[in-house]
């Protein structure tokens, strides 16, 4: 299936002529040359017309993450096994002032015991077949996947008149197609001896994936809607949908597909979640016309700073360090029991997101409606035995001094 971008060779098809990148950041932000490296590279696969790239860019394993890339040919290697992964906020009819975190955090670590009813139906309601993985619904996942419980921390006039209220919590999703994407992505591996050079989107291999790609943006859906119904369930609330936006899919655009790796997909006028860190302001925008420069695509998150390997050094170093790592300057609380993940997930692990923010407002890509702060952060555990296998894979492994991230 060909080599990880960076490797010293590209495996894709190289291109005729390399495509135009196109930077939606400011100098402000820190990006890491690997990525820019990496852009390079990918401007000259096969098919590829252009590229957007944001400021929460980084290093990815088959292309760099926090782009956006138009192509006459599909890429499955570029959008990778959790297709159709993304952001879904959601109002509880819980209010602030009646909020105890702690007893809101021994609910929500009970999050994926409750009840979501039978899973064959809910797959038939949104016209999935009943056989799709349905017993990997409802379910978060690892590594930045999370559910969290979120206040407004600042709310601009066109925020209010959109809608979203000062005074209410909120959940924030971030999950995808758990096992169900891992399985198209293997399959769509072991198929296609040539898939390094991309699929032709009207060939026998290119329908099939797509085909499936499809099913697995609606699965992903339908899992962070479960997910948050449960967390709503396990705090005896009510919810409602705000936004869903995916950040890992692919999407024609007139005879060409734009692949969205790690950006989230947009139109103007929607609502759109940027996520913060544990530790940091998450932000709901709304994007502008000006979207259509930059592919329909935005920053989905704030983009990792840090690969996970490296965080090892930089953060957690003993009991107390990873006890303070579970705190942050509201007095929220991040249940975890995965020791790895705690540091591997350290705010300092991530970049700024307000300053990703005001890149994309800078390039008149969004409107800022509001600021969210984070009270109670739910991340999946993963038991001993799970967490060792994770850290001994070669891509979680330090090389020359700095690790990459490969995902």
């Amino acid at each position: 299936m060909g080599n990880p971008i960076g490797s010293g060779s590209s495996p894709m098809l190289p291109a005729t002529t390399p495509a135009a990148i196109h930077h939606f950041f400011s100098s402000r932000t820190w990006i890491e040359g690997a990525a820019l490296d990496q852009l390079t590279e990918m401007s000259r696969f096969a098919g590829v017309l252009q590229i957007a790239a944001f400021p929460d860019l980084h290093p990815g394993k088959y292309g760099a993450t926090g782009v956006a890339l138009a192509s006459e040919r599909l890429h499955p290697l570029l959008v990778g096994n959790d297709i159709g992964c993304g952001m879904s906020l959601f109002r509880l009819d819980l209010s602030l002032r009646k909020l105890k975190i702690d007893k809101a955090a021994e609910r929500l670590r009970r999050l994926e015991a409750e009840e979501i009813g039978n899973p064959a139906l809910l797959l038939e309601e949104v016209g999935l077949p009943v056989s799709l993985a349905p017993d990997a619904l409802g379910t978060i996942g690892g590594g930045n996947h999370f559910c969290e419980l979120q206040a407004v921390d600042s709310l601009a006039e066109v925020g209010a008149a959109a809608g979203l209220d000062g005074q209410a919590l909120y959940l924030l999703v971030h999950s995808g197609s758990r096992s169900l994407g891992a399985a198209v992505f293997s399959e769509t591996v072991s198929t296609n001896a040539d898939l390094a050079a991309g699929l032709l989107p009207g060939s026998e291999a290119g329908l099939a994936w797509l085909a499936s790609h499809d099913r697995c943006v609606a699965w992903a859906s339908l899992n962070r809607r479960l997910i948050a119904a449960r967390a709503a369930a396990a705090l005896r609330a009510d919810l409602q949908l705000v936004a869903d936006v995916p950040h890992n899919l692919v999407r024609a655009s007139g005879g060409d597909f734009v692949h969205f790796k790690g950006a989230a997909a947009v139109i103007p006028g929607m609502l759109a979640p940027i996520a913060g860190s544990r530790a940091s302001l998450s932000y709901v925008v709304c994007p502008t016309e000006g979207v259509s420069r930059s592919l329909g695509g935005i920053s989905h998150g704030a983009g990792r700073k840090y690969d996970r390997a490296s965080m090892h050094g930089r953060a957690g170093r003993n009991r107390s360090e990873r006890e303070q790592l579970l705190r942050n300057d509201w007095g929220g609380i991040a249940i975890c029991d995965d020791r790895a993940l705690v540091v591997e997930e350290a705010a300092s692990a991530y970049k700024d997101a307000g300053q990703v923010v005001a890149d994309l407002e800078g390039e008149k890509l969004v409107t800022v409606l509001a600021s969210f702060r984070p009270l109670v952060t739910f991340k999946k555990a993963v038991d001993e035995a799970e967490a060792e296998q994770r850290r001994r894979k070669p891509e979680y492994r330090r090389e020359g001094g700095r690790g990459r991230e490969r995902y």
